[in-house]
């Protein structure tokens, strides 16, 4: 007789059953919202090109395709923290990272 394997957890029950699991999808959540906030503010051609990455204490990384992207990103930087911090979001400093393999 097989083994009885129980049922897989949907990922919503096992995200709010879990504490840090929880706080993941959270700052997951808070990312998305801050790259949807700046994108407003991106030159058409660069908001495909940059990804939202992850945010921390420390930080909100954002993710560029291209060394090139990166520079011009770190350019906009003082711009896009002034949106994000008009839209509401709390002051983290913006960190530009070259996407591994992008």
């Amino acid at each position: 007789m097989p083994a009885h394997v129980p049922s897989a957890l949907p990922l919503a029950d096992a995200l709010q059953g879990s504490e840090p699991l929880a706080r993941l999808a959270e700052r997951l959540k808070d990312s998305k919202r801050r790259f949807e906030c700046i994108q407003a503010v991106l030159p058409p051609p660069l908001a495909g090109l940059a990804k939202p990455g992850p945010v921390d204490a420390h930080g909100w990384t954002l993710l560029a395709l291209t060394p090139a992207v990166a520079a011009k990103l770190r350019q906009l930087v003082p711009m896009l923290e002034a949106q994000l911090t008009q839209a509401g979001h709390s002051a983290l400093p913006i960190r530009i990272k070259v996407q591994p393999g992008g």
